[in-house]
């Protein structure tokens, strides 16, 4: 498979990006709106290699080739909350399957836990859907982010509760997600 989109994929994240978003809770029949600001900007080999260290994990292939990115963010809830992070981030092909580009997730910094996390990852090639899961300690969280053009996205998040085995099936849900994500600049 060729890479091609894939990097295509990341190179129009680049950039600022602004997103409205609706937060589903169904543990507590919640909804909640909110707004995002992100800078997606890419990292160097050296900060590359960083964040394979602190997970403990080594490639083969040529760092520069591996889409990394410095992701910031602020969000404020339409109750007036505010949260800001910034994180770095490494995409490490692995294969395909079923015509899926498969690979390794890596951050420095998780988002629902403050430490470094290996997830797995799918890109479409053909819908450009980038399929990001995570297994926390309380739950799963599936991210997926569709590129309809190089200045906009669709974002839909599910968080199930985590079960008790790593052979059931993922069928309880606590949070969805959905979201417009629109470029800023460039």
């Amino acid at each position: 498979m060729s890479l091609e989109a894939f990097h295509h994929f990341f190179d129009c994240c680049i950039g600022g990006w602004s997103t409205e978003r609706t937060y589903h809770y169904l543990t507590r029949q919640e909804v909640e709106r909110s707004h995002t600001e992100f800078a997606v900007r890419s990292l160097s080999a050296e900060t590359k290699a960083q964040v394979l260290a602190v997970n403990i994990m080594e490639t083969e292939q040529a760092l520069e080739q591996l889409p990394g990115f410095c992701l910031g963010f602020h969000t404020v809830s339409e109750h007036g909350e505010e949260v800001s992070q910034e994180l770095n981030m490494l995409f490490v092909p692995r294969g395909t399957e079923d015509g899926w580009l498969v690979g390794d997730y890596l951050r420095d910094r998780a988002y629902e836990e403050a430490r470094p996390i290996v997830s797995a990852f799918r890109f479409n090639p053909e819908s450009r859907e980038l399929l990001m899961t995570t297994h926390y300690t309380r739950i799963v969280s599936v991210d997926s982010i569709t590129l309809v053009n190089p200045r906009l996205r669709v974002r839909r998040i599910l968080n199930y509760v985590r079960p008790t085995r790593d052979d059931q099936p993922l069928d309880t849900l606590a949070l969805v997600g959905f979201g417009v994500e629109q470029k800023t600049d460039g």
